[in-house]
């Protein structure tokens, strides 16, 4: 018979202690300003049993810091992050993938820029964890995309101890430090993705990443002639807003309409990359024009100010659905070209 008097047990709901272990983590300054989820040892464990690294690699590390993360730190922050045990292999292949960014390893998390991680993903892996990668795939509403790329962030929060008003210099930052991880649209591409082009075999589960300064869209939805579409895109690659001590940078995350139109005329990504980086051009009289001379230098008004120096300079990824001329341009931080390198993708024994 059940307890019924004054002196029986009260239940306890399940929903007010997650709740006072959200406030728990609030209280321990754990969050990027939206709830996470508690964690407990039992947790930890279920997420290092996806992985085949040892709990105690050092996988990521602030140099000017003194401070370094180790897959363990890792699995406990994509936890709190809001991701299920599958995904850890993915955001450990980001962590990868941004550890060969020399801007990385040189201090980025802190500048003033408040540059976010750009995580693109690639092979089967996408449509086992559903890592969107068509309609929508930079925005809200998929797990995957929203709480791999958050788990970069908690970590560099809360292990890295790079936070606003403290080691986190960001003059305003950017909303994308809580998700910018994108599958590409390997099926609707009419190249081949970003991996293989890297030197991963097709359908290998793989990840590349780079710190970005911003996205800035292209509507371009009645250009008919290839060269139009990218006259347009480099208009946008030559904004002066983006140079700083003399140097910008690009990438393009191009929607299937506008990819399958550069390619039915005959261009490669390597040719797109190659013709932006011809053409995205100002001059040294822009460049003056708004207060950016010391830029140009000694240089007469008509010289030419390259904007893109080199074609490598500009990943392209296909992402996003087939349903409207739209691309966006992303900015790299950094002049000196990202990595070029894409990471596999470890769950149990061996890379999937």
């Amino acid at each position: 018979m059940s307890a019924t008097g004054a002196g029986a047990a009260t239940a306890v709901d399940p929903v007010d202690i997650a709740r006072a272990g959200i406030e728990h983590a609030y209280e321990q300054d754990w969050t990027d300003g939206l709830p996470v989820v508690p964690v407990t040892a039992a947790t930890r464990d279920e997420f290092l049993a996806a992985t085949p690294r040892d709990p105690a690699e050092v996988v990521a590390h602030a140099g000017s810091l003194g401070r370094e993360c180790t897959v363990e730190r890792v699995a406990v922050n994509a936890a709190m992050a809001g991701c299920r045990p599958e995904y850890l292999p993915v955001v450990l292949a980001a962590w990868d993938a941004l550890m060969a960014q020399r801007v990385v390893t040189g201090g980025g998390w802190q500048s003033t820029s408040g540059p976010a991680p750009l995580i693109v993903v690639n092979g089967d892996v996408r449509a086992e964890l559903g890592i969107n990668s068509a309609g929508g795939s930079v925005g809200p509403g998929f797990r995957a995309n929203a709480t791999i790329a958050r788990a970069i962030g908690l970590t560099v929060r809360n292990v890295l101890g790079i936070r606003p008003h403290e080691l986190d210099q960001a003059t305003q930052g950017l909303p994308g430090r809580f998700a910018v991880c994108v599958g590409e649209n390997e099926e609707e591409s009419p190249w081949e993705p970003l991996s293989v082009e890297l030197g991963a075999a097709p359908g290998t589960g793989s990840v590349s990443a780079m710190l970005i300064r911003t996205c800035e869209f292209i509507d371009n939805r009645d250009s008919t002639d290839p060269e139009d579409l990218l006259r347009d895109i480099a208009d946008t690659v030559a904004r002066t807003g983006t140079v700083v001590g003399g140097r910008s940078s690009a990438g393009l995350l191009l929607g299937v309409e506008h990819a399958r139109m550069l390619a039915d005329g005959g261009f490669g990504k390597a040719d797109v990359a190659a013709w932006i980086s011809e053409h995205a051009v100002r001059t040294a009289a822009d460049l003056r024009a708004v207060g950016k001379g010391r830029a140009a230098g000694d240089a007469p008004d008509d010289a030419p100010f390259p904007m893109v120096p080199e074609p490598e300079h500009l990943p392209i990824v296909v992402t996003g659905a087939r349903n409207a001329g739209m691309s966006l341009v992303v900015r790299p931080f950094g002049f000196g070209g990202w990595s070029r390198t894409t990471h596999p993708v470890h769950v149990g024994g061996a890379a999937s």
